[in-house]
């Protein structure tokens, strides 16, 4: 990936790149769907980039249906966007994203998370399968050390931890991850989740805490006991999934400091996605940043749309 190329500079050869990877055979009516009926309108008063189904006689661009839609913000600096935080391994804060593009803190950290929603995967494919082995763990992202004890005895069954959020991760070795913002850290809460997300025929993998305790019931369960200093056994560790969490551990705290609740998801979806197409498994910054360039269609993030703590 070349940054110092045209599409990072000059506009017009952004929205013609965009045009290349959105409409590879051709443009495609946002409204209607119509392919081949298109006309693209050439007259002086008009904007670079516009085209008109003759179907349902509407204008369009190749920014309509994506996260880009009615942005004032150059086509070649959103480029330039998606490439840092594409390539960026631990992430890059809406603070230097302003400085680097030359547009205001508050346009860079709404960028930014609309580049977050083109990264969340759609893939609902089990994880693992036959041969394969997938790890699950917790980790809690965070909260202050003054207040551990007081949130420990008010929530001491809750499995929460000094005021932190918990985020459950699966990992395919190999392959894939999914991470999720939880409540709490309990078998009633967590079963359901790795039922449903994890092939049965995977090896599972977790460490001895009393949530996986009853796993075997449902996959071939391997566990490794943390509290008596085992950490491998054959096949049998977590360190893969717990690899991962330093990766978002080092990313939350020392690039972005504090992470809202309502926006953690957010920013799971973003480091979920570059771990699941990291160069460990052939995708190179150019191609992950392609992919995410493509995962904005069909998605809008308003500015004030509300959002909940997943269950």
């Amino acid at each position: 990936m070349n940054i110092t190329g045209p599409i990072y500079s000059d506009a017009n050869k952004a929205r013609e790149h965009l045009e290349a990877l959105h409409w590879p055979q051709g443009p495609m009516c946002p409204h209607c769907g119509c392919m081949g009926n298109i006309k693209k309108l050439a007259g002086k008063s008009t904007r670079p980039g516009v085209h008109k189904c003759n179907d349902c006689e509407k204008p369009f661009t190749v920014t309509v249906g994506t996260i880009m839609e009615d942005s004032k913000i150059p086509l070649n600096k959103w480029l330039m966007a998606f490439a840092l935080m594409s390539s960026s391994k631990k992430g890059i804060s809406a603070h230097q994203l302003h400085r680097s593009l030359g547009i205001t803190y508050k346009s860079a950290w709404f960028l930014a998370h609309r580049i977050r929603e083109a990264m969340k995967s759609d893939d609902i494919t089990p994880l693992g399968g036959a041969g394969k082995t997938v790890e699950v763990d917790e980790t809690f992202i965070g909260g202050k050390e003054k207040n551990r004890h007081k949130s420990m005895r008010a929530n001491r069954n809750m499995g929460a931890s000094w005021g932190k959020e918990t985020v459950f991760s699966l990992v395919e070795r190999d392959g894939r991850v999914r991470s999720m913002h939880v409540a709490s850290v309990t078998a009633a809460n967590l079963r359901p989740i790795m039922i449903e997300q994890i092939n049965a025929a995977s090896m599972l993998c977790t460490d001895d805490a009393g949530q996986y305790r009853h796993m075997g019931r449902d996959f071939s369960h391997e566990v490794v006991n943390h509290g008596s200093d085992e950490y491998v056994r054959g096949k049998a560790h977590t360190n893969t999934v717990e690899g991962y969490f330093s990766i978002l551990k080092r990313g939350i705290i020392g690039c972005y400091f504090h992470v809202s609740p309502a926006h953690l998801h957010r920013y799971l979806a973003e480091f979920d996605f570059r771990y699941s197409n990291r160069s460990g498994v052939g995708v190179n910054d150019a191609e992950r940043t392609e992919l995410a360039i493509k995962g904005a269609r069909g998605r809008r993030l308003a500015y004030r749309q509300p959002d909940t703590l997943a269950a």
